[in-house]
Formats: structure tokens, sequence, C-alpha cells
């Protein structure tokens, strides 16, 4: 289980920081990330990074280059996106994900998801 926190109601430009921690039954995770949906649309990916010791790669959306920065700590099964400068079009449900085996930037990819978190960003 992976429980994803942070989100809520801000401005344009403003920042937020979202977090997602495993819970319950553990797992090693290989890699983490996050994909966001807004309402209508398809879930889409976000950013994602591996958290394994073995590796170091990052994907990034270029919807939120710049703007977005992952971290996690592979301890502790967790992730964070730091969202800063804001736009309305990042009114989502953000998701986090994680994988066992593999990276990507496709639902198909992870294993397993949390339950998401509204960012709702007003203009």
């Amino acid at each position: 289980q992976l429980q994803a926190s942070g989100g809520g109601l801000v401005q344009a430009g403003d920042s937020l920081r979202l977090s997602c921690a495993a819970s319950g039954r553990p797992f090693s995770s290989y890699a983490m990330g996050w994909f966001r949906q807004a309402p209508g649309k398809e879930r889409e990916f976000v950013s994602a990074m591996t958290i394994s010791w073995r590796s170091s790669i990052t994907y990034k959306a270029d919807s939120v280059k710049g703007r977005f920065t992952i971290s996690g700590d592979g301890a502790k099964n967790t992730v964070y996106l730091q969202m800063n400068s804001l736009k309305p079009e990042d009114t989502a449900v953000y998701y986090c994900a994680a994988s066992t085996s593999s990276i990507g930037v496709h639902t198909y990819d992870y294993d397993y998801w949390g339950q998401g978190t509204l960012v709702t960003v007003s203009s």
C-alpha cells in the first residue's frame, strides 16, 4: 500500500510538496513515481526516479520540467514531489506509484498505487 498526502488548494504561482510512503506489507521498490489525472482526462505521467542503490535514473514530463522536482528515500520506500510555480493546468488528482523491477512512464510499468491526493490550482 502507498499513501499519498500533501495536496490542497493553492493559487497560481504557489508551491506544494507531495509525499508518498509505503505501508503495510513491506516490499522493495526499484522505482517510484507520480502520475496525475485531471477531470475527464486519462492518467498521465509526471515524474519518476529509481530509488534502488543499483541505479540513479530520473524521468520527468516536459510539462513539469523546471518546476517540479522528485526526490526519494529508498530505505523508507518514500518519494516526494516538490511542485513550484503551479499553474491551473496542474490541477488534478496526483497518484504515487511504485515498481519492484523497472522504471517507466506508463501506468503498466508500476505494481503498486496510492489512493491519490487532490491538487487544485486557482488562477
